[in-house]
């Protein structure tokens, strides 16, 4: 029984989530840049603007017309056609804009008729032209650093001309120490979710050996799903503290207060619960902040949401962030669970709400920002 005490894994205090945070804001440091081409960079985070030549180089028609002087147009109506002294030219989409001409007519705007012209209407400096310079300004970045890439920027790129650019690319290993259904299911998940906002996810065999990995790892960031307890068999915490830095085990937020936090040099360990409702709650406050911060992306990326009412109220303990699933309900939301969430609230939400520590939860009819799940 003695033994048995010793190795037991205990939590002395809850850290709040806000110095957690803090401490990966500090200690986190964005990885190396690498060049990959356009192509191949959805997702990923700027390490340097991207900046593009000068496009187009002159003046282009944006449609099909008559080319011509807007200043010869000046009065023209239905009703009082101006006639053209110098013939417009019949230009299309893409094409370089004559010399002395700074504006585009649609066709019916000028009549040709016998070798004469008239403008029936007047067109301005500009109309239907896209000015040399107008796609892109060489001293204004397309994007900045530390912003991640839209398949739209990447497009943009290319059009202008971009073939290669410089990124941030946190190279993540998901490690599920138990190989039941939950611990996969969660570690698909998050390896999901790392590739999609711009990481480089490996996926382990749950057979893996935690101070194997430590010993042997090269990557950014070890993300690692169970054992966090103090069941029989958990020991990642006395691992992690065994062969590196311990820095937070148990977090107040909830679910997920048995998560932890370590440092093994500049690598970063986070340890998560082996439920998949309690290791989602931490990935989302704490994991996704790690990639970001990784990523190069200053003071985390901006999460998407909505600002909806909640129909019922929600109660929290003070002192404990949470994570709380809600369902839509026409122009509300209502809370689906608390504390520990069942798979099948996660199923039927519609996304999640974070109660802050210091509240004791919303009142029915508050406001909430509703962020949805990966």
């Amino acid at each position: 029984m003695a033994a048995a005490s010793e190795t037991l894994q205990t939590i002395s205090k809850l850290t709040p989530l806000s110095e957690v945070t803090a401490m990966v804001d500090l200690r986190v440091k964005p990885v190396t840049p690498r060049t990959l081409d356009v192509a191949a960079a959805a997702g990923r985070a700027l390490a340097v603007d991207a900046m593009g030549p000068a496009r187009p180089s002159s003046s282009l028609a944006l449609v099909d017309g008559w080319a011509l002087s807007a200043d010869a147009t000046l009065g023209a109506g239905p009703y009082a056609p101006i006639p053209l002294i110098h013939p417009p030219q019949r230009i299309e989409a893409g094409q370089v804009l004559p010399p002395d001409a700074d504006g585009v007519a649609p066709f019916d705007v000028v009549a040709v008729k016998n070798g004469f012209a008239e403008a029936l209407a007047t067109i301005n400096p500009g109309d239907g032209v896209l000015p040399a310079g107008g796609d892109n300004d060489p001293a204004i970045p397309l994007r900045r650093a530390g912003e991640r890439l839209r398949m739209t920027d990447l497009a943009a790129f290319a059009a202008v001309g971009l073939s290669r650019i410089a990124v941030r690319e946190p190279r993540i290993r998901v490690l599920p120490l138990r190989g039941t259904t939950i611990v996969s299911a969660a570690a698909r998940l998050l390896a999901s979710d790392i590739e999609r906002r711009g990481g480089a996810a490996k996926l382990d065999d749950p057979a893996r050996d935690l101070g194997t990995v430590l010993a042997s790892e090269t990557a950014d960031a070890i993300v690692v799903i169970g054992g966090t307890g103090s069941g029989r068999n958990d020991n990642s915490v006395h691992t992690m503290a065994r062969d590196c830095e311990l820095a937070v085990h148990g977090m107040a937020i909830t679910p997920g207060e048995t998560a932890a936090l370590g440092f093994a040099g500049p690598r970063v360990l986070l340890l998560l619960p082996g439920r998949l409702d309690a290791a989602l709650s931490v990935w989302l406050t704490v994991g996704r902040r790690i990639q970001d911060r990784l990523a190069g992306v200053p003071g985390g990326e901006r999460q998407p949401y909505k600002i909806l009412t909640l129909s019922r109220k929600v109660s929290s303990t003070v002192g404990l962030a949470e994570v709380v699933p809600v369902r839509r309900v026409q122009d509300t939301v209502e809370p689906l669970a608390s504390r520990y969430l069942p798979l099948s609230a996660l199923t039927r939400s519609d996304g999640w709400i974070m109660v802050p520590a210091e509240s004791e939860g919303y009142a029915e009819g508050t406001t909430v920002q509703v962020r949805p799940w990966p």
